[in-house]
This record gives structure tokens, sequence and C-alpha cells, in this order.
């Protein structure tokens, strides 16, 4: 089963804090509120077979560093179509009955989050996660891009590189790669493996050893 929370008047460490007590009584499928899932995930998602055969042709090196680094390399959020920006696509594409704006900015609406099981319903308790986080990727080789190769990047809406989960969540993986940080949800893991392989896979990045049996574990798990 799994919990639903909606938004409170609660300072966010409090809303965090009562994150991971229900995240953790979902686990043990103790009690829980039906949750309607996203109406639509990240596309391109491989199967496991294909999964595979790109993690086995990416190249495995030691970590880059992240010397020279900046989020302002990586432009993001751009002008996708109207008002709307790739945040605000990802908001509509992940969501369920989300409103807009004259703006393009989500007035209301549901958002599931993959990762902890959780459901919001204000946008302001939601990210949108760059799945291979854009300082790994400067250490896995995009240091070597040009800028508008790396705006392509943090914008890519093709690729299984932007989902939208809790606020919270994504602040705790930061920059981290599988073999430090995996999603809290264990029956996600497959799919998150899967959308990290193939998202290196596509831009040509690099892994380090640590990673790749990480990695491995991870899409173990999957049955397709």
């Amino acid at each position: 089963m799994r919990v639903t929370r909606v938004s409170a008047r609660f300072p966010r460490v409090t809303r965090h804090a009562a994150a991971v007590v229900l995240a953790a009584i979902a686990g043990a499928g103790l009690v829980g509120v039906s949750a309607q899932p996203a109406s639509a995930t990240p596309p391109g998602i491989p199967s496991k077979a294909t999964a595979q055969s790109q993690l086995n042709a990416l190249t495995v090196a030691a970590q880059g560093s992240t010397s020279g680094y900046s989020r302002d390399l990586f432009p993001h959020w751009i002008t996708i179509s109207g008002s709307c920006n790739t945040r605000e696509q990802v908001l509509k594409r992940d969501g369920t009955s989300v409103v807009v704006d004259s703006s393009c900015a989500a007035t209301s609406g549901r958002w599931y989050s993959p990762y902890d099981g959780a459901t919001w319903t204000a946008a302001s308790d939601v990210d949108i996660d760059h799945v291979v986080p854009l300082a790994e990727a400067w250490r896995s080789g995009a240091s070597s891009w040009t800028t508008s190769r790396r705006q392509s990047f943090a914008n890519d809406l093709t690729r299984p590189q932007l989902i939208a989960v809790t606020d919270n969540v994504n602040q705790s993986k930061g920059d981290q790669d599988p073999s430090t940080w995996q999603p809290s949800l264990s029956s996600y893991r497959c799919t998150y493996s899967k959308m990290w392989i193939t998202v290196k896979y596509s831009w040509g990045l690099k892994l380090q050893s640590s990673e790749k049996s990480a990695l491995q574990s991870m899409l173990n798990t999957c049955s397709s």
C-alpha cells in the first residue's frame, strides 16, 4: 500500500520527519491510503535486456574532478513551449489533474514521488530531479562539452533524465551516484537503474567501477 501525504502548514523539516515515519509505515505495509500514481512517467525507459547491453558498453574510468563545475554551466530551466519552461512541463507530465495559470505555473494537482512513495498536492513540495545529477555528469565527461550541449542535457525531455519527486528526497540525493544513493522505495530501484544507465549511455558519459557494480545489482532485481 502507498501512503498519501498532502501539503500542510508545517515547516519543511517537520514534513521531512513525517515523511520518514510514513515511508517506514508504507514499507512495512501496516496502514496506507490509496494514491493514484502520476499520469505519465519519464520517456525512454529501456527494457532490462537493453539496459544490460548499454551498461556493458559504458566506459569504466576513475571519477573526474568537480573543478570548474557550476550549475550555471548547465542552463536550466529553459522555455519549452509558450510560457512553459522545462520544470513546468515535467510537473504537467508527471502529475495528475494538474491545473496551470496563464504563466504555466501549476496551481493545483497531485504528484506521486516514486523515490519514496509520497504524494503531494502543492507544486512547491516537488522538485524536478536530474536522474544523473549535473555535477555527476560533469565528473563523467560533461566538463568537456559545450554549454549548448550541457543545456540540452539539463533540459532533456526525450530520455528518462527528468522526474518529479519529493523536494527533500531530491535534496538528500544531491549529486550522488547509485553506489552511495538509491531510492528509499526499493521496488523502484530497478526502474531507477534503467533510467540512469540509458541516460549515461545516450549522452556518452563514463561511470566508475563502484557505480557500475551498484547499477548491476539494481538491474538484477528487474524482471523485464
